[in-house]
């Protein structure tokens, strides 16, 4: 019978330069009710702000029931390991489906073997990592569920009367980042990993709150430091810039994230209302806005310094309205200088830096969206 994968050609040409072949393509589902008392709970929590811990419980079962039962299917299918794992959400009739694809990867020279891996790496990106010397062990998730909260809320709208940063809120925002870092780091350390790679990080709306989950790869590298057992390696650098990074001597050690969350004030926001009037700059709002983004950098260069990082490399700034109010989020991952760590081969072949194009585009949307690759289009 023929192998129904998931991965392109780039992919399985890299792959096979590191024994592998194409396996089968598999998934794991299951459908949730929120139900009337996690609901309330839910409710009751999202009064004071931070954590709804309900949330977050019941959206970690989803998705952990979900991935389970990829595993078990990659199992029957005796697959060596998964690649692109994702974890998606999505609501289906006032219910929630969670959901977990991947595409299974076998040994080349045919041995059956057990279940080695899970990743959410591609076979392009599994090709960087493995040459880089980091080998994967499993797919990692850590999340949180979040509100502002409405006290918090109340509190915010009279703090927004003054201009510059609230603190309460930077706190509670910059503690969830981290928090989902941490539970993320936890599920590695159960399986002996020593680094996470690959982090993604996603923040989306959840029936009135938000959740942010960080997805990566579990991973061990024989060489690191015995430091790193307990306190693992964490990197949001793509797997191809790792490789680059190892190559030249720098070693990721942490994803460090820094939040801020200002307020424009009334003063602020009235002399930016009677100046949208008139043609020009802004000074008010630019001035602000570069005040939050160097605040949130700065709290990164911050922690970096505090674990001796050499540097903060592929930071990246994201904005977000939040009710009135604006975060500003820098999130970057620090480096420090091993220069014994080598990658295994001299230069990437192209086939592990080609991005792939789509041959299938639709405009459709729907509960029957298009699954490739492991990804389920909006």
């Amino acid at each position: 019978m023929p192998v129904m994968s998931g991965l392109s050609g780039n992919e399985m040409y890299c792959l096979s330069m590191k024994g592998f072949a194409p396996g089968e393509l598999v998934l794991g589902n299951s459908v949730y009710s929120l139900g009337f008392l996690g609901s309330l709970g839910a409710g009751l929590s999202s009064i004071v702000g931070g954590e709804v811990e309900q949330v977050t419980q019941v959206i970690h079962e989803g998705r952990l029931q979900a991935f389970n039962r990829m595993l078990h299917e990659a199992q029957t299918h005796q697959g060596y390991g998964i690649t692109s794992v994702t974890s998606e959400l999505k609501s289906l009739r006032g219910n929630v489906e969670f959901l977990s694809i991947g595409s299974c990867v076998r040994r080349a020279d045919g041995v059956i073997d057990q279940l080695h891996f899970s990743t959410s790496s591609d076979g392009q990106e599994l090709y960087c990592q493995l040459d880089a010397g980091f080998i994967p062990m499993k797919f990692v998730f850590g999340n949180v569920a979040y509100s502002i909260g409405l006290g918090g809320g109340i509190v915010g709208g009279l703090k927004s009367l003054a201009r510059g940063e609230i603190k309460q809120f930077s706190d509670v925002f910059n503690h969830t980042r981290h928090l989902a870092l941490q539970r993320l780091v936890d599920d590695a350390k159960v399986v002996g990993a020593n680094a996470v790679v690959g982090i993604q990080t996603t923040v989306m709306p959840f029936r009135g709150i938000h959740e942010m989950m960080m997805t990566g790869t579990a991973s061990r590298h024989p060489e690191l430091p015995k430091e790193f057992d307990a306190n693992p390696v964490t990197s949001d650098l793509t797997c191809e810039e790792m490789w680059n990074m190892v190559s030249m001597g720098f070693l990721p050690i942490k994803l460090v994230p820094g939040t801020a969350v200002y307020s424009l004030g009334f003063v602020g926001g009235l002399a930016a209302f009677f100046k949208s009037f008139s043609r020009g700059e802004v000074s008010e709002l630019t001035t602000l806005i570069y005040e939050a983004r160097e605040h949130a950098i700065g709290l990164i260069r911050d922690e970096a310094a505090s674990i001796g990082a050499d540097d903060v490399v592929g930071i990246k700034t994201h904005v977000h309205e939040l009710g009135g109010l604006i975060e500003f989020m820098a999130i970057g991952t620090a480096v420090k200088r091993y220069a014994s760590l080598k990658t295994v081969s001299d230069t990437l072949p192209p086939q592990a830096i080609i991005r792939d194009k789509d041959t299938w585009i639709s405009h459709e949307k729907g509960l029957f969206a298009a699954v490739k690759s492991g990804k389920q289009e909006d």
